[in-house]
């Protein structure tokens, strides 16, 4: 396999882009926030087609999310009044937590058996505030068999504290229309949890699904569909926009969190998520819906995967 890696920069943006030449398939990260800005195959007529909303813009839309696939973390979602007590220290922050604010340090790229790119945050990139603890991040992209997958691997350098962390990815999938997208969620047990106001109310619903188009109607998108898979044997959704020939395989073995999201516009969030939001009669950061632990001096290494397709149109 053939694949390139080159730097660009663009509104005061830096960017990599991977590219497998082979199989027509490229990523495009911005080092600000770690953020997937493009994911792109090569059409039939030679052209680049993009698979996430506002595909490879980084213009400031007039109206509505203006992001592609944002990084979520050290905590996901929101903080009740952006404030929480951590081990009964205070720390704050805005949506999704300061890992989207930050300019990531790039490791390397690689070009064997695959391609790479690895991009770093440590604890001295983030305030006490926003963190206490000293807690290490690596996120890859990895291209490989036509499938990008996402690797995050924490580290907790605290010797004797165990660490507490939530995270996830927020990718926006394009749609011709808010109306034309189609998601095939696979069977199994899911427990669905209600955030009204984007918190967590306490209820929730479990129910069995054998499997199909998502159970859900389109006007409840925009308060977020907050699904936990409690025993979905084969964790394989696929988006599909059926006029642009776009669908897209998300691969969320070993995730325990989905939120299926969107403002009305032309596309549809499919987020793997490690821990949820905040509840609305909110708890110690340690005692978070989902948190996941790290213990003293050991690693968390969870990852991903999505494989763009693109179908011919009839």
């Amino acid at each position: 396999m053939k694949f390139s890696h080159c730097e660009d920069k663009r509104q005061d943006r830096h960017l990599d882009i991977l590219t497998d030449e082979e199989n027509g398939l490229r990523i495009i990260v911005s080092r600000l926030g770690a953020e997937l800005i493009s994911l792109a195959r090569i059409n039939e007529a030679g052209e680049w087609t993009g698979f996430l909303y506002r595909d490879n813009d980084l213009s400031a839309p007039s109206q509505g999310w203006a992001n592609h696939a944002t990084v979520m973390g050290y905590y996901l979602h929101r903080l009740k009044n952006g404030r929480s007590l951590y081990r009964g220290r205070e720390i704050k922050g805005g949506t999704h937590s300061f890992l989207r604010s930050k300019t990531w340090h790039f490791v390397e790229s690689t070009m064997d058996e695959g391609a790479s790119l690895k991009y770093r945050i440590t604890p001295q990139d983030f305030s006490a505030t926003e963190y206490p603890l000293s807690v290490a991040l690596d996120l890859t992209y990895k291209i490989e068999m036509n499938k990008v997958s996402v690797l995050f691997e924490f580290r907790n350098n605290e010797p004797e504290l165990t660490a507490h962390v939530a995270f996830g990815l927020h990718p926006g999938f394009a749609a011709t229309s808010f109306e034309s997208f189609r998601l095939q969620m696979p069977p199994g047990c899911y427990r669905r949890h209600f955030s009204p106001g984007n918190y967590l109310s306490g209820e929730t619903r479990d129910f069995d699904f054998a499997g199909g188009e998502m159970p859900f109607p389109r006007n409840e998108l925009p308060g977020s569909c907050v699904l936990e898979l409690v025993d979905v044997p084969v964790r394989e959704f696929c988006y599909v926009d059926p006029p642009s020939g776009r669908w897209v395989s998300v691969d969320l073995s070993g995730v325990p969190f989905v939120t299926l999201w969107s403002d009305g516009g032309p596309f549809l969030c499919i987020e793997p998520c490690w821990g949820l939001t905040d509840n609305h009669e909110q708890r110690a950061f340690e005692d978070k819906e989902g948190i996941q632990t790290i213990s003293p001096g050991g690693e968390l290494r969870i990852s991903f995967g999505m494989t763009p397709q693109l179908a011919s149109c009839d």
